[in-house]
């Protein structure tokens, strides 16, 4: 402890913490705070008060220009460190036997990861981009007595598994601390004058990348700005089934995945009270799940290829085996038809008047009913689906195409169906020319997809 006594190093006060023992260390926020040279220096120094093995980790890392091991490197010049550390091209030693180590996640198997047990500090940099699995993968490897895990992030969505696991529901013995530009003594002109020119210009973005709050959605996502509006305006929120109103259910049919968002209209109003979406069962199975809920049932509405027959089932339809069900489903000459992208525009302008309840179509993470093995892991994750909607971005020329086909289009095309269609989803006393919707739309600014 006398050579550190000798080392001058400062610190923001938030990040005094690091100093004393806790299980998780957590940093997050936005630019400016100075959460990883903070980090960097406090894992520096206390590999020179103790021998320690520190694994020095992101989700994925290619090359070692990928990680941390830079910025080490700078910061060990910077302190004046040099006769305590040997700076090699794949690993830092210790003249004391400390260790860096740098590794990525997403590779590693439960087998692989054995080799990084004797581990005591663990450091995961950019840790928004972890997944579950990966600290599924992690955290029991971590098994020293002492041992300890450190988390720098800038969040993303707030759905994402380490904003969740740290910041919403934290493990035992976590420290987690918000730490933005404000908090940093340092703070120089340089970056005020970026942080002011962001305020200006990006004033979407902004509270994210400055401010470290949770983004509405995905950079590049589809329906950013009618997610953000959602938000800001509280139509994510409790939407209570109302059993004067028909429930109608609006479906994907599509690979392995069947949705329905079960949809009430009340006025120009569209009330999404819940989202169920499954894999790899049959339309019977997810018939009778449907048929538990007690709701005043109106239509089904099924993509409009439904009415196609297909020789792989004897050519019998999907809604013909809707309608064997005991389902009124809508028919083909009733289903919109648009484009994709007219789709889309659709859908953005339905989007003011959408409401969604919280609880049954954007938990976080969805608890399945005992017993019941057809619920996935995407069940109830409606708003989950639109945040993360994007399309196919070509990286020379900076442009965007079609949709990505991932395991969220499901959900996005369902609610491109309810925009499609809710005009005509009516209640026992309206008649089709009865409604109206009011015009209270306002065109957004934004390039794609107009």
């Amino acid at each position: 402890m006398n050579e550190l006594n000798k080392i001058e190093a400062s610190f923001p006060d938030k990040t005094r913490f690091m100093f004393y023992p806790h299980r998780y260390k957590a940093m997050y926020g936005g630019r400016g705070g100075g959460k990883s040279y903070a980090a960097a220096r406090a894992l520096l120094l206390l590999g020179i008060a103790e021998k320690h093995r520190i694994l020095c980790a992101r989700e994925v890392q290619r090359t070692i220009k990928d990680s941390v091991h830079k910025l080490l490197g700078d910061q060990i010049k910077e302190l004046g460190l040099e006769e305590h550390y040997e700076v090699l091209q794949t690993e830092i030693r210790g003249s004391n036997g400390t260790e860096f180590i740098f590794s990525g996640l997403a590779d590693q198997t439960v087998a692989s990861i054995k080799s990084l047990e004797g581990c005591t500090r663990v450091w995961c940099e950019e840790a928004q981009n972890i997944s579950k699995r990966s600290w599924d993968i992690l955290i029991p490897t971590i098994r020293e007595i002492g041992s300890e895990i450190w988390v720098t992030f800038n969040p993303e969505l707030e759905s994402d598994a380490t904003y969740q696991k740290f910041v919403v529901d934290p493990p035992p013995d976590c420290v987690s601390v918000k730490i933005n530009w404000r908090d940093n003594p340092w703070f120089n002109e340089v970056l005020e004058k970026e942080r002011l020119h962001c305020k200006a210009t990006n004033p979407d973005g902004y509270p994210n990348i400055w401010e470290g709050e949770c983004k509405p959605a995905v950079e590049g996502a589809i329906f950013f700005k009618e997610i953000q509006a959602m938000e800001r305006q509280g139509r994510i929120c409790n939407v209570p089934y109302d059993p004067m109103l028909r429930v109608h259910i609006v479906s994907d049919i599509g690979g392995d995945a069947l949705t329905a968002a079960l949809v009430q209209r009340q006025s120009s109003e569209i009330r999404i009270i819940e989202y169920i979406e499954v894999h790899q069962t049959t339309l019977d199975v997810f018939s009778s799940i449907l048929r538990q809920r007690p709701y005043n049932w109106g239509r089904w509405w099924p993509p409009h290829d439904a009415h196609s027959k297909h020789l792989a089932a004897n050519l019998l339809s999907t809604a013909y085996k809707l309608k064997a069900l005991g389902w009124d489903v809508a028919t083909r000459d009733e289903i919109t038809e648009q484009s994709i992208e007219e789709g889309i525009k659709t859908t953005r302008m339905a989007m003011s008047r959408i409401y969604i309840d919280k609880t049954k179509c954007a938990a976080p993470q969805p608890v399945r009913p005992p017993g019941d093995v057809s619920y996935s892991e995407l069940s109830w994750r409606l708003v989950e689906a639109l945040k993360r909607y994007r399309r196919h971005e070509n990286r020379h020329t900076g442009g965007f195409g079609m949709p990505v086909r991932d395991p969220y289009i499901h959900a996005a095309d369902t609610m491109r169906y309810i925009a499609l269609n809710e005009r005509n989803m009516l209640n026992a006393d309206q008649r089709p020319d009865m409604y109206m919707p009011e015009a209270t739309y306002q065109p957004i600014d934004r390039e794609v997809g107009m």
